[in-house]
């Protein structure tokens, strides 16, 4: 296991398509950056995504559990609305 000045790191081995290690290769070059940073940013930014997925649905759920929803048909009369003069 490698120490850098701000978190302990280990390495983490995947087999991804040829074509996606071309595009990394490609993104550290025109970026000035390593493939480990590219890979770093993607990573984080995935995991950050499925986090907040997985926080709104069950934000989604809880309100579902306490009756705060709204009725389809008032929803529909309000997406017909849109394309009236109402």
């Amino acid at each position: 296991m490698r120490h850098d000045s701000h978190h302990e790191t280990r390495s983490v081995t995947a087999h991804v398509p040829v074509h996606l290690a071309e595009k990394v290769d490609l993104m550290a070059e025109r970026l000035g950056r390593s493939k480990d940073w590219i890979v770093k940013q993607a990573l984080s930014a995935w995991i950050n995504q499925e986090e907040e997925r997985s926080l709104l649905t069950h934000e989604a759920l809880a309100d579902v559990d306490t009756g705060r929803v709204i009725d389809h048909q008032a929803v529909q009369a309000w997406a017909d609305s849109l394309n009236g003069d109402r």
